[in-house]
């Protein structure tokens, strides 16, 4: 994959917030009260134990699932509220955990997909189109197998191609649900550094869930903890992710430290085995 200041992303640059948020399903809530906001430049990871609410926060911010009570707000929009779903789309977009496979489509075609928000109703008046899918699968590593159809990809390369397609969307917001599932070590660390691109070097404001707790050191500038549909810790990396916090919120001991070598933050959890590995080395 290749760095993303290529091409400058054609969307205006904002902000998003969710304010005092409660979202639910079928009447049992899921998260309850959280504010998160989401800066233009910077990363912001949401870290925390399975069935937290990570990801139901995450489509809440994507307009995709109602909140109970509270808002989403974007920033440098007063009439955001207002803005149609097309309207939004051109703001922020998701990439999803998962995606139903369409069947002989080729990768160019899906990737094209993410312009859906900029064409006409008869899929034309889209000028930047081209050159934005193209960008898209460069940074992406997709464009060498931009003519083969996406049901013969691995899930790898697949998951690739739909971060592809988000990107092609170009705009301000970008929310990521897991990028890194199904990644080998390469890709994993690829993902993340073109995330630090885009928010670097283009003023994207991102939001991404995150598993592992050292990425969410590594990448972002900003990390909110959830516990049981609330946030438990919101602040830059050092600060939320502390073995105290940590133990407490995932109920397993994890010891924290800096290397020396790399000035990283990284995060170990400890099982009853775990000195199997430390006296082995």
């Amino acid at each position: 994959m290749h760095d993303a200041g290529e091409q400058h992303p054609r969307a205006t640059t904002a902000g998003l917030r969710g304010v005092d948020l409660h979202l639910g399903y079928h009447g049992h809530q899921v998260v309850d009260g959280a504010s998160i906001r989401l800066h233009a430049g910077e990363v912001t990871a949401l870290v925390g134990p399975n069935g937290s609410g990570k990801s139901t926060l995450l489509r809440s911010l994507a307009r995709l699932h109602r909140p109970t009570s509270g808002q989403v707000l974007l920033e440098g929009d007063a009439d955001a509220l207002a803005l149609s779903a097309k309207e939004f789309a051109r703001r922020v977009t998701l990439l999803a955990q998962t995606h139903p496979t369409p069947t002989g489509i080729s990768v160019r075609d899906v990737v094209g997909y993410g312009r859906h928000p900029y064409r006409g109703r008869w899929r034309t008046h889209d000028p930047e189109g081209p050159a934005a899918i193209a960008w898209a699968m460069e940074v992406t590593g997709t464009a060498g197998m931009a003519d083969r159809a996406v049901d013969e990809l691995s899930g790898g390369e697949l998951q690739r191609v739909w971060l592809a397609t988000s990107l092609a969307q170009q705009t301000g917001v970008l929310l990521l649900d897991e990028p890194t599932t199904f990644l080998d070590l390469r890709y994993q660390m690829e993902i993340l550094d073109l995330l630090r691109d885009l928010a670097d070097a283009h003023d994207v404001a991102i939001g991404v869930v995150l598993h592992d707790l050292n990425h969410a050191a590594e990448v972002a500038d900003h990390v909110v903890l959830l516990d049981d549909g609330s946030v438990a810790a919101s602040g830059p990396p050092g600060e939320v992710l502390t073995a105290e916090q940590l133990s407490q919120t995932y109920g397993i001991r994890i010891d924290v430290r800096i290397d020396p070598d790399t000035h990283l933050l990284t995060t170990q959890p400890v099982g009853r085995h775990t000195h199997r590995a430390r006296t082995s080395v």
